[in-house]
């Protein structure tokens, strides 16, 4: 697959500032190779039997490729809004239509010395059969939170993905929610 582009790079984002206030526009290939901060969904998916779905990404993603992740979720488009990005993205990645609304947990700046983006973070159930997006997965399953959890040490994470999670869980024991 070295051979061939990666994914979604010419897709236009907005650039947004410290505190979240768009500044510019800018191609997503150009916005990572420049580190220019911009917005992202993330998306906690859980079944009816309250087992969260966990993927792994192509490996032509553009940003951590062949990675796992128990978000689905990707960048808020130029003009759009975190909560469309998050449904739009979490029934494009589930391959479902009629999703509930994902509901607003938290937001939170993810940045490393080769990532900046602000990060809504949410949560749906979704009880409708999934058909994951085969351009952006690889593998999928429903875990528990037990399974998901012995799994953490061993696979390769998406980073901003362990992040949230690693606040989803803080936050939870806190009793935010």
């Amino acid at each position: 697959m070295t051979d061939q582009q990666p994914l979604n790079a010419d897709e236009i984002l907005d650039v947004v500032d410290e505190n979240d206030q768009v500044v510019g526009q800018a191609p997503r290939g150009e916005t990572y190779a420049r580190r220019m901060r911009t917005r992202s969904a993330f998306v906690l998916v859980r079944d009816a039997e309250d087992r969260i779905f966990v993927h792994r990404r192509t490996p032509r993603k553009l940003v951590f490729p062949a990675h796992y992740d128990m978000f689905v979720g990707g960048v808020v488009g130029a003009g759009e809004t975190y909560d469309q990005a998050a449904l739009r993205e979490a029934e494009e990645e589930l391959g479902v239509q009629g999703l509930a609304r994902p509901e607003p947990l938290f937001k939170f700046l993810y940045e490393t010395d080769e990532h900046s983006w602000w990060s809504a973070v949410y949560q749906v159930r979704c009880t409708l059969p999934v058909a994951p997006q085969e351009s952006e997965i690889d593998w999928s399953a429903f875990l528990t939170e037990e399974e998901l959890g012995r799994r953490l040490d061993e696979w390769p994470w998406t980073p901003d993905g362990m992040a949230a999670y690693r606040q989803v869980l803080a936050r939870r024991e806190a009793g935010e929610f």
